[in-house]
């Protein structure tokens, strides 16, 4: 009987401990606290944060009925407003049905289309015209990362990005003849065709070479923007281009143009933009990446040549 009633005791005081550690931290406060998951959080990051936030008492208990509930597969990225008068439960309650705030990546590089398939995948608002209206900003949509409202319009997602590009622009330091479209031009090609930020400035300082020597800037990219989406390879940089390809009929190809392409082939970041802003001096007239990434630059078409015997390409 001893044993069965130090049994109930102990139930008891597992309940009442059970019962504190789920309630809310003060039922009185309704001050909103922001906690911002970020993405490849785990529950036990996010109960950390909750934690320092004074918005749980106990990490473990979260842990374990987190885990009960499935919130691991179900949480997502983004900012989320809580409160001190919530009780443990219901502050898994609102993670897993999602955050108001979701968080977006844009990486260097992508074209408008891409960004398009990147909002769609993320925000539940997307709908068919928003890639066109943003291909019509195609150089111009920063790459970042961005908090954007589920519910945000495009015109709020495009005017976001666009102030972002606007501030960084007026960062750059210059040295270029060419005005703000042709430098934004410009950083698009040394962004798809720059593999490191010290291979930037010099294939800036190429493709400037080459214009100043009315040269085609022959600028495989540009051919990859003009054919657009790939449905072999499933992308819309299209890899090994064919002889064919090479004399695809559009202005956006530089092996058929001499000068710079009608516009922007992607989005560049912030290196890009500043190699196409500042190109290196140099001599050299053509480059090539070997089959590590390297990039070898050569001054005659002599050396290119020798670069492509020697690197096997």
């Amino acid at each position: 009987m001893k044993k069965i009633l130090i049994l109930v005791l102990i139930l008891v005081v597992c309940f009442i401990f059970l019962k504190h550690e789920v309630s809310p931290m003060d039922s009185s406060s309704k001050t909103p606290i922001a906690i911002v998951v970020t993405s490849g959080d785990s529950v036990s990051n996010v109960a950390t944060k909750l934690v320092n936030k004074q918005l749980i008492r106990n990490t473990l208990i979260f842990r374990i009925i987190a885990k009960k509930e499935g919130l691991e597969q179900k949480l997502q990225a983004g900012d989320f407003t809580l409160s001190r008068s919530m009780s443990l439960n219901e502050i898994i309650s609102l993670l897993e049905k999602g955050p108001q705030d979701i968080w977006v990546t844009i990486p260097e590089g992508k074209r408008a289309d891409e960004i398009a398939q990147i909002l769609q995948a993320k925000l539940p608002q997307y709908n068919d015209t928003w890639k066109d209206k943003l291909e019509n900003y195609e150089g111009y949509l920063f790459p970042d990362t961005y908090l954007f409202n589920k519910n945000a319009t495009i015109d709020t997602i495009i005017s976001e990005m666009t102030s972002n590009f606007d501030q960084k622009y007026s960062t750059l330091t210059f040295n270029t003849s060419l005005n703000k479209q042709q430098v934004v031009i410009l950083a698009s090609l040394v962004e798809r065709e720059g593999k490191t930020d010290q291979d930037r400035p010099l294939i800036a300082s190429v493709f400037m070479n080459r214009l100043k020597a009315g040269m085609a800037l022959q600028v495989d990219a540009t051919v990859q923007y003009a054919l657009g989406f790939d449905q072999q390879d499933n992308t819309w940089w299209k890899n090994n281009l064919s002889s064919s390809d090479l004399k695809f009929n559009s202005a956006y190809n530089t092996y058929l143009i001499t000068g710079l392409p009608p516009g922007p082939i992607c989005n560049p970041g912030l290196k890009a933009l500043q190699a196409a802003a500042n190109p290196a001096q140099s001599n050299y007239l053509f480059y090539l990446a070997d089959k590590n990434g390297v990039t070898h630059f050569a001054k005659t078409l002599k050396e290119q040549n020798a670069n492509i015997k020697q690197y096997g390409l």
